[in-house]
């Protein structure tokens, strides 16, 4: 028996490392960190249990196929994170470059079934070169069962990818698919095809950073979610990214206990947004002013930056953020803003998460770019989002609401359940100035002192229809509130909604405007 066992410690010896010394110094010398040592930061000591520690690329038995790197290249297993279950695979780029094959996709489809069974997060640290090109059709056949497990599980389990390295071909799809991807900056990358062949076809020059680093997936491209400065950073965003998350969607968000008063009112409020309609604030400043501590983890927070999600607390549940951010293009909605927002939106509708929207938006960003590249059909799936959500759905209107923005900002027209707005909101078809320019252009053509007359035209305007009261008069908005008592009244609401029940009607899905 006791030579058994030294086998044993042989060969796990042998799994943990890798490929060995001389690649794990390596890659620490690039600033990164081992498979293993991402893990163990990821997840509460002591509670890693990994599975297929022993397999290889075809299940060829050690002793017979001596030269077989233990694990394949992934390690795989459960954990705990703020002691709630999850799976995890990381790659290990210290064996073949972290790519694909075989085994390495055995392991990682059997560690998502288990998630899916269970209904526990699936977090994937991806550093993976791609397809291992002798392998052939098996890796490309590995991949397709991946990708179908993350579409099954889509909306089943909550699914978060780190991107911690190199990254490219086949192994980017699997965590675009996911509902969150973190990169980290400098070291991490993410392309179809790389800059050797982009030069080959297109004999364009560009470096692996400049094709697909953080910044241009997370500021340009919007394929990336976070980004972060390391990879211990990266792991820590994680963490506190699953706790505003239920672990499936049969669960509710976790409830995070707080001391923070639930009937407090922040005096700031009253003086925050600027009466003058036109002049910027900082909309996010304002939502932390009534978040549980002053929390607002954003998402998505270098793109579309006219647009924020993100996930904060009002009086301990977890809640969506969605706001206009009218310190960036006066808070209009373009094409990207709209694709954002309605991503997260369905996110927080696949996971019960109540959504608490904030507006200011003054309309659709106008332009000959915007409508030929589809803002008609992008800027609707905001509204399919949020007229398709059943959560519970608060809205706060802090100053303008102009036009079908107005509409598609989670009104009630749309489903909403609640909307507030405060004193100085603008509720109407368009802003006061251009109004008066369509409906009095006759009018104003032929005065004698047109600047004067659109003055008059446009006071009388603002008077009439720019202000909430209209609307509260119909019912369009529950109560108009003091700025002060906007976290008071959400949370109240918030607690009111909790058992909501909004039955959706027979069908297999809709059809979204992709």
């Amino acid at each position: 028996m006791e030579e058994k066992l030294k086998r044993l410690d042989e060969l796990n010896a042998r799994a943990e490392l890798g490929g060995g010394a001389r690649r794990i110094e390596r890659q620490h010398k690039a600033g990164k960190l081992t498979a293993r040592e991402r893990i163990d930061i990821l997840v509460d000591p002591g509670t890693f249990q990994e599975y297929d520690r022993l397999r290889t690329t075809r299940g060829d038995d050690v002793d017979e196929a001596p030269d077989q790197v233990l694990g394949d290249g992934v390690v795989t297993g459960a954990g705990q994170i703020h002691g709630r279950l999850v799976f995890v695979f990381a790659h290990d780029a210290t064996v073949f470059g972290g790519s694909l094959a075989l085994g390495f996709g055995a392991k990682v489809c059997k560690i998502m079934d288990h998630a899916a069974r269970v209904g526990a997060p699936m977090i994937g640290l991806n550093e993976s070169g791609g397809a291992r090109i002798p392998e052939g059709v098996t890796s490309l056949a590995a991949y397709g069962d991946i990708f179908l497990r993350n579409v099954q599980q889509s909306g089943v389990i909550p699914q978060i990818s780190a991107v911690m390295g190199a990254c490219a071909g086949g192994s980017v799809y699997s965590p675009t698919i996911t509902d969150f991807v973190v990169m980290v900056k400098g070291t991490s990358n993410m392309f179809i095809t790389g800059p050797d062949v982009i030069r080959t076809v297109t004999h364009e020059e560009v470096s692996k950073e400049d094709l697909g680093g953080a910044m241009v997936h997370n500021a340009r491209s919007g394929v990336a979610h976070f980004a972060v400065e390391n990879d211990r950073e990266c792991l820590t965003l994680i963490r506190s990214l699953l706790s505003f998350i239920p672990q499936n969607n049969l669960e509710d968000p976790p409830f995070v206990a707080t001391e923070d008063p639930a009937d407090r009112r922040d005096p700031r409020l009253s003086s925050h947004v600027p009466e003058n309609p036109s002049k910027p604030y900082d909309m996010s400043a304002l939502v932390r002013m009534v978040t549980d501590d002053g929390q607002l983890l954003q998402v998505h927070e270098h793109y579309a930056r006219n647009i924020i999600v993100g996930f904060a607390r009002f009086g301990g549940r977890s809640v969506g953020v969605v706001a206009n951010q009218p310190a960036v293009m006066a808070g209009s909605l373009d094409i990207n803003a709209s694709v954002k927002a309605a991503r997260f939106v369905r996110f927080c509708d696949a996971f019960n998460i109540p959504l608490v929207t904030f507006v200011d938006v003054p309309g659709y960003l106008p332009g000959t770019q915007q409508e030929h590249d589809g803002i008609i059909r992008h800027g609707a799936k905001l509204l399919y989002a949020f007229a398709e959500a059943t959560v519970p759905k608060v809205t706060v209107i802090t100053r303008k609401g102009y036009g079908g923005a107005y509409d598609v900002m989670s009104s009630k027209h749309l489903g909403g359940d609640v909307s507030f707005c405060y004193p100085q909101a603008e509720i109407a078809v368009m802003g006061p100035d251009g109004a008066v320019n369509v409906v009095f252009r006759e009018e104003l053509a032929n005065a004698d002192d047109p600047e004067a007359r659109r003055r008059e035209l446009t006071d009388e305007y603002r008077r009439r229809f720019a202000h909430p009261y209209k609307a509260a008069a119909l019912g369009y908005v529950d109560e108009v509130i003091r700025p002060e008592d906007t976290r008071p009244r959400v949370i109240a609401t918030l607690q009111i909604l909790e058992n909501k029940k909004s039955p959706a009607p027979q069908r297999k899905h809709g059809n979204i405007p992709l």
